[in-house]
């Protein structure tokens, strides 16, 4: 192929080389290869040079790379250069750097596993690529199953999936999603959710078949084969499957790293739990058979909760607890006989010991004894013609013994669980169809391979074959459809290798023959082998190196297999006595039941087996016969093996296969690691490779005539292109490719060689690059020219202002020097006279210090001789007083000394007189005179000596003062002597001093010049500094300012932040308003489906049985809940009772699963019933304490309010009985006139009169009662939903939606639905007991208001005898004295009660505030009545005046017509009862929308009812209410139900319905609905019926209306969406179309020309126009028309993220530009409002994504702030989607995706990829009144409701 692509091999072309390491390089030519070069001059990619040698013998070029724009194809067929290369670097980019793990090669899907856990498999997803071609989205395995599932219900014929790959490719996965898909998409036909129990089959077959191997943790060790039977409405039925060579090996040894089977491993982790005690079970790591391979363990994985998942599943399928209970206790026993310990007797026999442990408990758990089983492992039996012989085995042969039966026993548990799984999935309903899912191990090859490597290679050189054929037929049927002429292409045929295994004397022929000669060996038969077929077949060999192994050339590689273990394998034999003594077990069934023949084994549920359906295949042996039981295990293996894989091949021949590669990247099990190695040796094994040479061998590439058109106009002139497309496409081709063996027209399609696209792609880039460079070249020219213009001009204008400025600073120069001198002048002169007077200052301030300081010096001085000699005096004084007082004291002193001493002389004389006689006589004579004269003298002396006395101490306290004085005085002029002494001391000292202070002023006058020196430095610097500080209290301020000013601002932005965050409050508030709204609504269509679902069930349930049933009378599902509430319990009894005998016939039909699924379901939902509950009385409690804390905050509010409504309703009582007072006056006035009058008083007028007043009195009477009950009920429901409304949750709409999610809950099965209606019947009566007590209650009340309405009137009675002024005094006085007697009694009794008694009062007067306001309503219409009376009274006596005298008293009297006023006519429609249907039937079932819509007014059926209702409501029927209520709601629940796919009938009754609501609103009485209302309107108010209830009913029913509306919608648009907003190219020429596969779309391509951006524009005015005329509320329509964008938007974006073929430039900007043109559509309907807008953000923000730069980080920035509506996971795969359509585009790099995932990795958000396209906004139903007024409205006669009456 390359030699003829010669002329590609240019410079800069790129091949590809072989390497080592990575199988294949890319290389650039450097230089031109010419024919006949023997070498290629390279450069590799990392900037090596290299020389490629070509092979002198074939001179085959390289293999050529494809174009960029080519890699990363979704198809590889679809790559122009198709080889192994190619391919493998597809796979490569895909895997590595898009991070997509699928891809087509053809037919075939090549799945990588990414082993990593990808978001790509949601139920989002599988509806994605539901009713999607295989060509139109990504390769994904829910492509593949779609594909499937389509070709089944379109060709009417069976489909087979076939998933091979090696161990941990991921084959179980991928089968597994794979009936994922049709378990989602399809559904189940009945109620026992089949596609459950499929999905649940899948843990059970892992546990028991998957194993951990060293290339997988999760490998299934067999193959399986599972149909998926369907029904003719294609929904599943049943299932049933087939496996294939169990590796039974692997019970028994593991090698390293590996492990036995899981359930052994979850066994054994859930030991703990109480039921598994008795199996006596440990970890793991102590039984050998769990142990070998030293890693019991997998990461991530929980064993225990696997074991739960197991158990769960075997419940799901109908196994009960004691089969699964069985079931792990053999298990158990299983790991229990692999620790038996045998021993060594001697050389020939072993013996186990006694009492081994592990032996017991095996028997113990199989119910066997010890002494058979502990004989029969050592022992075995030898039977010849007539005797039979028991011989020991030695160790070996026992150990070998044991572990077979270990073999066995879980070989037949394992296809006992098959069997039973298989009856579990069984269905009695016969299958229409089937859809086969093939697992199954890939083609292996080992250092050693054994006997299970050649029966998996076998297996698949089979499925290669028929693969093989598959794709040569395919390939064929292509070129006969386009009319080609088809050549033989040479392919590979597998047939030689098939026959040497399986034909006669085949290696499996010898193989049984081998096993049934009495002494075979592996040896003798490798030597027949190499006998039989080593000369005479090609693909047989022997190794040269051994004679107990051979070789066979497969189709993928050469496989050598090891002879030793073949014919034990092959054999697979076990003890036969050993197989006997499990038989014999007695206590344990399960173990008997394994080895009993299949058609005798009980169903684990109990019940039998059911029959009827197809028959299912086995893979096991026919063991019908009884005769044949004993022979089973004589069967061999490859026999076996032959002929299910035989049966499998007839079973895939007759269905449509579709195949899915797995592929292993890396054998080390790293995530998005690619192993080129690994991975091209398993494509070449699995046969892409293959699928890659057939098609390489015609045409692969292949484009419609459009498509190329598209894609290669740019290589046409304008004269080339035609009308016609494909004459135009010839013509071109013709001069492009000379060579016309390079294509071929087809009737559709041009099909082309390989290599050929790539041609033109090249041609088609040579020539844009030729474009470019041309227009690049005009454009540089251009822009240097305008460059240059711009340059010149610059330059003048720069010279000109150059010249300019130099002259103006020449001027400015000589200014400045001018100014300079000047400045100069006036400085030098002021610097000069500053110094000046500096200086004279200076001299000045010094001569004044010196000055002053001299007479300082000089007053000192002088002071200083004054006081010194003020001293001197002072002190010379003081020293001659203290010499004259010391004289005058010694002079004291001497006379004192001196006179004493002559007194003791003169009495020492005196005494020596005494003594003697004659002196005493002498001296007494004379002596009493002298005494006497004494005696005076005494006196006198003693008078005067008291004067002195006294005079003394005056004188001693003066002298003591003085002398105190002087003592002080003395003191003082003593230390002055002292400090004079001193002072004179210090007269040299101080005269140094003086010196030494001279001295001091000199260097204080030379410091004060220093100090006056750095003063006045410091004064500069003082002043720089204040400058400075200045300037810095400057920058301060503005500092300060800033931060005011940043404060401000920050606490602008708190502001906003907090307005924000409120905002976002707010929000998330509403959008939880909305979720509980979705959910409730959500609920609503559940509980519709279940409605729906159990009707048509009873219906098939009734055809099944086909039993009578007298008295049945089938209730309508769609029943209202009034209705049901009143019929539900008589109905459900008479069809219980009817249907009880269809019952028990149902029982013996319905699968016993079921049964004991809904006893589960029911114990399940009475426990979510109690939770609920709990919750409602919790949220109860809540709402009550939230009311009183209500209660009292508005309590003091109201009370001023309800004093004056107190006062206001005293006044209304006294007018009222003024009112009464004047009618009974009048009442006596009237038979007053009439007694006086001539006429009779019993006279037909005034009796009739007389009647009438009476009939209106007590009218007045029956009506206040009414009103006063009514009205208390109305405003305690007022209350009681305003403070609802004040809650933060809305609780009635939690409990409705509490109700309904039971109901959701009942989608199970009927005999649930039966169950729970029960339970809600149950319900239904406590809560009417509950209404019959709390209308006891109110009957009580009501009583007391009668009893208390009598007391008034005795009052009223009384009052009325007073005078009007004391009338109102007196109520009040009465009032004031009963409330005062309640108010104290309540006090004294108790105070909480006395306090709640307040707030009953006050809701009380509120009560009759109300009553007095309908009853000042009612008096006022009596007084018009009473005028009316008055006038006829007026004209009855003015007609009895006019009788004449003379007529007789005996003349009949005629009857007086009294003329009656015409009434108006009240808004009224009066139909009989008998009418009702006729009614529903002329204005609902068989109404024409469209003839209403056009020519009649917008909601006119609704305005019927509703005056049908207030008719009824007037004449106080509430039959009829109930009646005509319920007749309306399921009349229309009906015929949406049979034209519900009609968008104008369902728009039609959504109008209608919600105006019949606003109706019930807006004339309900209600304050709140009465706002907009005129008078009239108030005065045609419901009188008598509370329809609250039927209010929600209708909201529900509305509810309903609009999804069924949003589905129709959603129906019509959905096929245009993806064509009109992706496909289409609304603006021509700006997509381009890339080269397509084999899996291109095949319906989009003739639906282009259908659906366009224009067809959804319409379909969308259609819609709005519809609504419009049938008068829809304007909030409704925009509601709805967001819906619509949302659909449009959603749909478009999840189909954007599923085809790489949509992510380019391109497109984005067709995306925007659709858009658009939506935007402008909103913008003409005035619809910007609505937020429809908004719902396009997402694809808004794709479409710019895909038109923006990838490329530096700052996109990364950009990407990430503009892209706040995507997720990061739609954001990464739309980069990793991103296609360049033309080569001057470039691909987005993993680095740059990797930095949009680092920056965005903190985003919180769902991980979810697209968008929920089955979302549906909650809606809501805005109270909108209507002006018109009902007795305007005219009925036309074209209803046909004449039987109808105005009233």
């Amino acid at each position: 192929m390359n030699q003829e692509l010669d002329f590609m091999f240019v410079k800069y072309a790129r091949v590809w080389i072989p390497d080592v390491e990575e199988v294949w390089k890319s290389a650039e030519l450097t230089k031109d290869y010419r024919h006949g070069d023997g070498v290629l001059q390279l450069q590799l990619e990392d900037g090596k040079e290299l020389e490629y040698k070509l092979d002198p013998k074939t001179n085959n070029l390289p293999h050529l790379r494809n174009p960029d724009i080519l890699v990363g194809e979704n198809d590889l067929t679809a790559l122009s250069y198709l080889h192994e290369p190619a391919v493998l670097h597809n796979l490569k980019v895909r895997f590595t750097d898009s991070k997509l793990i699928y891809t087509y090669c053809g037919i075939v899907l090549v799945a990588i596993n990414p082993y990593e856990t990808l978001p790509i498999y949601g139920t989002d997803i599988i509806y994605a690529y539901s009713g999607q071609n295989m060509g139109d989205m990504d390769p994904h395995i829910f492509a593949v199953a779609e594909e499937a599932y389509k070709q089944m219900a379109r060709d009417e014929r069976n489909q087979s999936i076939i998933v091979s790959g090696e161990s941990g490719a991921g084959k179980t996965v991928s089968a597994k999603y794979a009936m994922r898909y049709f378990a989602t998409v399809s559904g189940s036909a009945s109620e026992a959710n089949v596609e459950e129990k499929v999905l649940a089959s899948n843990p059970i077959m892992e546990s028991i078949g998957n194993a951990k191997t060293t290339r997988n943790d999760n490998s299934s060790r067999f193959g399986k084969y599972i149909e998926i039977g369907f029904d003719k409405k294609y929904r599943i039925i049943g299932a049933n499957m087939r496996t294939y060579l169990l590796e039974k090996s692997r019970v028994v040894f593991q090698a390293d790293e590996e492990r036995n089977y899981h359930i052994f491993y979850q066994l054994c982790a859930s030991a703990h739990l109480p039921e598994f005690k008795a199996l006596k079970l440990g970890k793991a790591g102590e039984f050998h058979y769990t142990k070998q391979g030293k890693n019991p363990v997998i990461d991530g994985v929980d064993d225990a909760k696997e074991m739960s998942t197991t158990r769960n599943a075997f419940t799901l399928l109908g196994v009960n607890e004691s089969y699964q209970l069985g079931l792990f206790q053999i298990l158990a026993s299983i790991l229990h006989l692999g620790n038996v310990e045998v021993k060594d007797r001697d050389s020939d026999s072993s013996i186990i010991p006694p009492n081994n442990g592990h032996l017991s408990v095996f028997c113990e758990l199989m119910g066997v004894t010890y002494q058979d089983m502990s004989h029969w492992l050592c022992h075995k039996k030898l039977k010849t013609a007539t005797e039979t012989y028991i011989k020991p085995v030695p160790k070996l042969q026992a150990i070998n013994a044991r572990d077979a039966l270990a073999k066995h026993i879980y070989a037949k548990l394992f296809n006992w669980i098959v069997d039973h799984v298989n009856k579990a999935l069984h269905s009695t309903v016969k299958q229409h169809s089937f859809i086969g899912v093939l697992d199954i191990y890939g083609f292996e090859t080992f250092e050693i391979n054994s006997f299970e490597q050649f029966c998996i290679n076998y297996a698949n050189e089979k499925l290669q074959q028929q693969f093989n054929m598959h794709v040569f037929k395919l390939e064929q049927e292509e070129y006969m459809k386009e009319q080609i002429p088809w050549t033989l292409i040479d392919f590979y045929d597998n047939q030689p290798c098939i026959n040497l295994i399986e034909a006669k004397m085949g290696i499996l022929d010898l193989l049984d023959e081998e096993c049934k000669m009495p002494k075979g060996s592996d040896d003798s038969w490798a030597q027949k082998l190499y006998n039989t077929h080593l000369k005479t077949c090609a693909l047989f060999e022997k190794p040269r190196m051994s004679n107990k192994a051979f070789i066979i050339q497969h189709f993928a590689d050469k496989v050598e297999y090891q002879c030793d273990g073949f014919l034990e394998k092959n054999k697979d034999t076990v003890n036969e006595e050993q197989i006997h003594v499990l038989k014999a077990s007695k206590k344990f069934d399960l173990l008997v039941e394994l080895f009993r023949d299949e058609e005798k084994a009980t169903s684990p549920t109990g019940a039998a087996p059911a029959t009827g359906g197809r028959t299912r295949l086995s893979v096991k042996p026919d063991k019908n016969k009884a005769g044949q039981a004993s022979k089973e295990h004589k069967k061999t293996v490859g026999l076996q093996f032959r002929n299910s894989l035989q049966l499998l091949m007839e079973t895939l021949n007759a269905t449509t296969p579709h195949y899915v590669r797995c592929i292993k990247p890396n054998d080390y099990k790293y995530a998005f690691t690619f192993d080129p190695k690994r991975a091209v040796q398993q494509l070449r094994a699995c046969g892409v490779l293959e699928t890659i040479r057939i098609s390489a061998a015609g045409f692969p590439s292949r484009w419609t005539y459009q498509e190329f058109f598209s894609r290669y106009r740019v290589l046409m002139k304008q004269k080339d292109v035609l009308t016609d497309r494909k004459m135009t496409c010839k013509n071109v081709l013709e001069k492009l490719v000379q060579d016309p063996d390079k294509y071929q027209f087809g009737k559709t399609k041009i099909f082309f060689r390989a290599g050929q696209v790539a041609y033109l792609e090249k041609l088609r880039a040579d020539k844009l690059r030729a474009a470019c460079i041309r227009i690049q070249k005009t454009i540089r020219c251009w822009l240097a020219r305008k460059k240059y213009l711009r340059m010149k001009h610059a330059a003048t204008t720069i010279q000109r202002y150059v010249r300019g400025y130099q002259a103006r600073c020449l001027a400015k120069f000589l200014r400045r020097t001018r100014a300079a001198i000047i400045i100069q002048k006036y400085q030098r002169m002021y610097v000069q006279r500053t110094c000046y007077k500096r200086k004279q200052a200076a001299a000045l301030a010094m001569q004044c210090i010196l000055r002053a300081y001299m007479a300082r010096q000089l007053y000192k001085s002088l002071l200083r001789e004054h006081k010194a000699i003020i001293i001197q005096k002072m002190v010379r004084g003081w020293l001659a007083r203290q010499w004259f007082k010391r004289s005058l004291r010694a002079i004291v002193y001497l006379q004192c000394c001196i006179r004493r001493m002559r007194a003791k002389r003169e009495l020492k004389k005196l005494k020596i007189e005494a003594r003697s006689v004659e002196h005493f006589k002498k001296l007494n004579i004379g002596m009493e005179n002298k005494i006497m004269q004494l005696q005076r003298r005494i006196d006198e002396q003693n008078k005067e000596n008291r004067g002195l006395s006294e005079r003394l101490n005056s004188l001693e306290v003066s002298h003591a003062a003085e002398s105190e004085r002087l003592r002080v005085e003395l003191t003082r002029l003593r230390g002055a002597e002292e400090d004079a002494k001193n002072n004179a001391n210090k007269v040299t000292s101080l005269l140094e001093e003086v010196e030494r202070l001279r001295k001091d002023l000199q260097n204080t006058q030379k410091e004060k010049k220093a100090i006056e020196d750095w003063a006045r430095t410091y004064q500069d610097e003082m002043e720089q500094m204040i400058s400075e500080l200045k300037e810095q209290n400057h920058l301060l301020k503005n500092e300060k300012n800033d931060l005011n000013r940043l404060i401000q601002e920050q606490s602008q932005q708190w502001k906003e932040k907090m307005q924000r965050a409120l905002k976002e409050e707010t929000e998330q508030l509403e959008n939880d308003l909305n979720e509980e709204r979705s959910r409730y609504q959500n609920l609503l269509t559940e509980h519709l489906r279940l409605e729906e679902k159990y009707d048509d069930l009873k219906e098939e349930i009734t055809l099944a049985v086909n039993i009578p049933k007298p008295g049945h009378r089938r209730t309508d599902s769609t029943h209202s809940s009034n209705e049901s509430e009143c019929t539900y319990n008589s109905e459900f009894a008479e069809s219980e009772d009817g249907t009880r005998g269809g019952e028990d016939a149902i029982k013996g039909i319905l699968d016993m699963s079921l049964f004991l699924k809904l006893q589960k379901r029911v114990s399940e939902l009475e426990q979510e019933k109690q939770s609920l509950q709990n919750e409602l009385d919790r949220r109860e409690e809540q709402f009550q304490r939230a009311r009183a804390r209500d209660d009292e905050e508005h309590k003091k509010a109201r009370s001023a309010e309800l004093e004056y409504e107190s006062l206001k309703r005293q006044e209304l009582e006294s007018e009222n009985k003024k009112l009464k007072h004047d009618l009974n006056e009048m009442r006596q006035s009237l038979r007053g006139s009439a007694e006086a009058s001539s006429a009779a008083p019993g006279s037909p007028a005034y009796t009739v009169l007389l009647d009438q007043l009476n009939a209106s009195n007590e009218e007045l009477e029956v009506r206040k009662e009414e009103v006063l009950i009514l009205r208390s009920q109305l405003v305690s429901q007022k209350e009681a939903m305003q403070h609802k409304e004040t809650m933060t949750e809305p609780l009635p709409y939690i409990e409705d939606v509490q109700k309904l999610t039971d109901a959701k809950e009942i989608s199970q099965a009927y005999m649930g639905l039966k169950d729970t209606n029960r339970l809600l019947e149950s319900q239904l009566q406590a809560q009417r007991r509950s209404h019959e007590n709390e209308v006891e209650v109110l009957r009580g009340e009501l009583q007391s208001v009668k009893e208390e309405n009598n007391r008034q009137q005795q009052l009223l009675a009384q009052n009325l005898q007073l005078p009007p002024e004391a009338r109102i005094e007196a109520s009040l006085q009465h009032e004031i004295t009963r409330l005062t007697n309640e108010n104290l009694e309540l006090h004294s009794d108790d105070p909480k009660e006395y306090k709640a008694y307040r707030i009953s009062m006050l809701r009380r007067m509120v009560d009759l505030m109300e009553q007095l306001e309908k009853q000042d309503k009612t008096v006022r219409k009596l007084k018009k009545q009473l005028k009316v009376f008055a006038k006829k009274i007026n004209d009855l006596e003015g007609g009895q005046m006019d009788v004449s005298p003379g007529q007789t008293t005996d003349e009949p009297v005629h009857p007086v017509n009294i003329p009656r006023r015409e009434k108006d006519f009240q808004g009224m429609l009066e139909y009989k009862k008998e009418d009702e249907l006729k009614l529903v039937k002329n204005l609902i079932l068989e109404l024409k929308p469209r003839g209403v819509a056009v020519n009649l007014i917008p909601g006119l059926p609704a305005y019927i009812l509703f005056m049908c209702l207030r008719h009824a409501d007037y004449i106080n029927d509430d039959q009829k209410v109930r009646s005509l209520l319920t007749s309306v709601i399921n009349s229309i629940k009906k015929i949406l139900k049979k034209r519900g796919d009609d968008f104008e009938t369902v728009s039609f009754w959504l109008s209608n319905t919600c105006r019949f609501l606003h109706c019930l609103k807006q004339y309900s009485g209600d304050e709140q609905f009465m706002k907009h209302n005129t008078t009239k309107q108030n005065d045609h108010c419901l009188s008598n019926f509370d329809l609250a209830e039927y209010r929600q009913v209708l909201s529900d029913l509305a509810i309903q209306i609009y999804q069924q509306l949003i589905k129709c919608m959603e129906n019509i648009l959905q096929p245009m969406i993806v064509s009109g907003m992706l496909e289409h190219e609304t603006i021509q020429g700006v997509s381009g179309v890339k080269p397509t596969g084999l899996r291109k779309r095949t319906s989009s391509i003739a639906d282009e020309g259908t659906y366009t951006l224009d067809s959804i524009i319409r379909q969308l005015n259609s819609f709005h126009s519809i609504m419009c005329q049938h008068g829809t509320d304007p909030e409704l329509i925009k509601q709805v028309v967001k819906q619509q964008f949302y659909i449009i938007g959603a749909v478009t974006l999840n189909n954007l993220l599923l085809r790489k073929d949509m992510c380019s430039w391109s497109k984005g900007m067709q995306i925007r530009y659709n858009v658009s043109q939506l935007e402008e559509w909103l913008r003409d309907k005035n619809l910007m409002t609505c937020g429809a807008k908004e719902t396009l953000e997402p694809l808004i923000q794709a479409a710019q994504l895909l038109q923006v730069k990838k490329k530096t980080d700052e996109d990364a920035e950009a990407i990430c702030s503009m892209c706040n509506s995507l997720s990061t996971a739609q954001i990464v795969k739309v980069l990793n989607l991103y296609t360049p359509v033309n080569a001057f585009e470039e691909r987005v790099s993993v680095l740059f995706i990797r930095t949009i995932q680092t920056r965005l990795r903190d985003r919180k958000e769902s991980p979810q990829l697209l968008m929920d396209t089955k979302l549906i906004y909650p809606v809501t139903f805005p109270f909108n009144p209507s002006s018109l007024a009902l007795e305007t409205i005219q009925i036309p006669s074209s209803l046909n409701v004449g039987f109808l009456t105005r009233v």
